[in-house]
């Protein structure tokens, strides 16, 4: 989970907002295309291109806006801005495990559910070279309850953030070369195309530069 540094609101969302009146009230699930796709980009941009939660990176397709409290648990901020994520998964697949915001669902825990807003959260985490997630601290339930309720150390995360490890692990870099692949492999997203790379913490992690 990397920390997430919130931006200020598209101007689409805002203005939308602004028509209220008292004849018509805004709710998300009458949010105009425009306004959802400029607030879709908006959150896809600060977050580099990786979900909010495991890191994978994210596009046009198989994302969706998260309310991080859930909309049924605090309908009052189901507009703020502060508390849209993107996490991937947009759809549903049957038969397939499902993980991050579509697992996360309508649970919400002030205490158990570590928040990618809250300034710390990276180090809340630890990572194995065959690619597991857990609790940088035995003792942190609130890691080992927020890695259970998204799903986050199923097989086929640890399979995605062991192909991102695998590189690294060659036999032939000496660890000067390590070094220099995860340097570049960290390098912030200003300088990448607005993007970070995907499982950025993970290998921040394992090899720290």
């Amino acid at each position: 989970m990397k920390y997430i540094v919130k931006q200020n609101e598209p101007l689409q969302l805002e203005n939308w907002k602004g028509l209220k009146n008292d004849d018509w009230t805004p709710t998300y699930n009458i949010l105009q295309r425009e306004e959802k796709k400029a607030v879709l980009e908006a959150l896809k941009d600060e977050q580099g291109y990786i979900c909010c939660y495991c890191e994978s990176s994210i596009d046009a397709d198989g994302c969706h806006i998260e309310h991080f409290k859930p909309q049924s648990l605090y309908p009052e901020n189901q507009l703020d801005y502060d508390n849209f994520l993107c996490s991937c998964q947009l759809e549903l697949e049957r038969g397939k495990p499902i993980h991050c915001g579509n697992s996360k669902g309508g649970w919400y825990d002030e205490i158990l559910l570590i928040s990618p807003l809250q300034l710390g959260c990276e180090e809340k985490f630890k990572y194995t070279f065959d690619g597991y997630i857990l609790p940088a601290y035995p003792e942190d339930t609130a890691a080992a309850t927020t890695i259970n309720k998204l799903n986050l150390g199923i097989n086929k995360l640890n399979a995605k953030r062991l192909k991102a490890i695998e590189p690294f692990l060659d036999a032939e870099l000496t660890p000067n070369d390590v070094a220099i692949l995860a340097k570049g492999y960290l390098i912030d997203k200003n300088q990448n195309g607005g993007r970070f790379n995907e499982f950025y913490t993970t290998i921040k992690y394992l090899f720290p530069v």
